[in-house]
């Protein structure tokens, strides 16, 4: 236990006398179990849902091969489905002196249907009944995250739509450069955003493969049937080698990190953007005073805060990925526990994530965007690229016509012109946002969410 007098693991504690799945006939030492297990019991509970639908299939697989009987897989069958309900009410909990959720459900089972819940463990090891728990509750994440990027996707079309013929300046090196639309500005996170999915569909085919029979990552002498469960689970392909099913611990995780800093990238820039596009040196966007927070001694400040922290929060989910192959960085193969740590990154990072993508679409539907921006002539110069064209397609060679426009600017005598003639795609005024939508949908229709819904309707009908 935790002596919080001297503040270390006193290791002279009392032995814990619960048994433990894997436990033989020897006490664990409490200060090892409290240092070893860690956060896993508050982590485990987002996996216990996936954790009864592992075991759903893997005793299905083990009837098919002798290994349980009919009338035993009709009570496990019971059983696990009542604690998948009770998971879903929320009356599932694990234990303090249970290690974690998959010895709380066996634990569970075994208290209410006898020895049939003792079968259940048979050819699968806490390794890869982990491995499969953790891939579960990964394509849940992915799809949740995926239909939250679609919304917001989805909205900056729409303002894309809504704004494209009002002109904003654009930058190089902060300075400002040539004309930009609002149209374009929105529409350009939207495409971003299809192409973070792109890196999220990667990482959906890496974690939407079974490693379950793998056990231990060494497979087993009981003649499994992988490709059963691999069906029922919903699963695409199976993670066939069983070595390497224990390898993609970590793995799996670093790709999904990876994908996840990708939608972080794209949050993060936009939310830089909108602070500086709220400055009043700017002055080109804002948000009701309730959107905004006060200073303690100005009263005239409007903060932009909820992008701050989405700046700052999508800035440390880019972190992530490096996070994660630095703790698995030169471990060998097999399992280390190690790898046990990996939660305690990546499960608050996804709910942040997913935090950071609603808060984002909330604010976007409270925008608002000043008009006539560029009539401000400290703009003027933004148009000089417009006449330098003008005068190429009136015949003058293009690098004469740079030259008699910079003499201008620099003698003061410079007129912008009054309209932008920009047609070609993906301009201001070609933006072409259908193409952008298709390429969203081509992605996410990739991910077949249909697929796996149906699969474990299947199994817990």
């Amino acid at each position: 236990m935790y002596c919080y007098f001297c503040g270390r693991l006193n290791l002279e504690g009392k032995q814990d006398n619960h048994m433990k799945i894997w436990q033989k006939n020897t006490d664990v030492n409490k200060g090892i179990e409290t240092f070893t297990v860690g956060r896993d019991r508050e982590l485990d509970m987002h996996m216990a849902a996936f954790d009864v639908l592992g075991s759903l299939a893997h005793t299905e697989m083990l009837e098919s091969i002798g290994l349980l009987t009919a009338d035993e897989l009709a009570q496990v069958k019971q059983g696990l489905k009542q604690i998948y309900q009770e998971i879903a009410a929320g009356d599932f909990i694990i234990a303090d002196e249970v290690e974690d959720v998959h010895s709380q459900v066996e634990w569970l089972l075994t208290q209410r249907i006898g020895e049939a819940g003792k079968k259940i463990h048979s050819g699968r090891s806490r390794n890869d009944q982990v491995l499969v728990d953790l891939k579960l509750f990964f394509r849940h994440s992915i799809e949740g995250m995926v239909k939250n990027t679609e919304h917001l996707f989805d909205q900056l079309i729409e303002l894309s739509e809504t704004h494209k013929n009002k002109l904003m300046p654009g930058y190089t090196h902060l300075q400002i450069a040539m004309p930009s639309s609002f149209g374009l500005w929105f529409g350009a996170y939207a495409e971003s955003l299809a192409d973070d999915m792109e890196m999220m569909l990667a990482a959906w085919k890496i974690c939407n493969k079974n490693p379950l029979g793998s056990a231990a990552g060494y497979g087993s002498s009981f003649p499994l049937n992988r490709t059963m469960t691999t069906e029922l689970l919903g699963f695409d392909n199976l993670n066939f080698n069983v070595v390497y099913a224990q390898m993609g611990r970590g793995k799996t995780e670093r790709i999904l990190a990876q994908a996840m800093s990708s939608i972080a990238a794209t949050l993060a820039k936009m939310a830089m953007d909108v602070c500086l596009f709220i400055n009043q040196n700017f002055g080109f966007i804002s948000f009701p005073d309730e959107l905004t927070t006060g200073s303690s001694i100005m009263p005239h400040k409007k903060n932009p805060d909820v992008f701050e922290l989405i700046r700052s929060r999508c800035n440390k989910i880019q972190a992530l990925p490096n996070e994660i192959a630095m703790m698995t960085t030169n471990l060998p193969s097999g399992y280390h526990r190690d790898l046990q740590l990996l939660k305690e990154s990546l499960f608050p990072a996804i709910d942040s994530l997913n935090e950071c993508l609603e808060m984002t679409a909330f604010m976007l539907e409270n925008i608002s965007i000043k008009d006539n921006i560029l009539e401000d002539k400290k703009y003027s110069y933004l148009f000089s690229v417009e006449v330098v064209n003008d005068l190429a397609l009136s015949g003058v060679p293009f690098r004469e016509a740079y030259k008699i426009v910079g003499t201008q600017i620099e003698d003061g005598t410079f007129a912008p012109g009054a309209t932008v003639k920009h047609t070609h795609e993906g301009s201001i005024g070609n933006l072409c946002n259908p193409q952008i939508g298709m390429m969203m949908k081509s992605i996410v229709d990739q991910f077949n969410f249909e697929k796996v819904h149906t699969a474990i309707q299947q199994l817990l009908a």
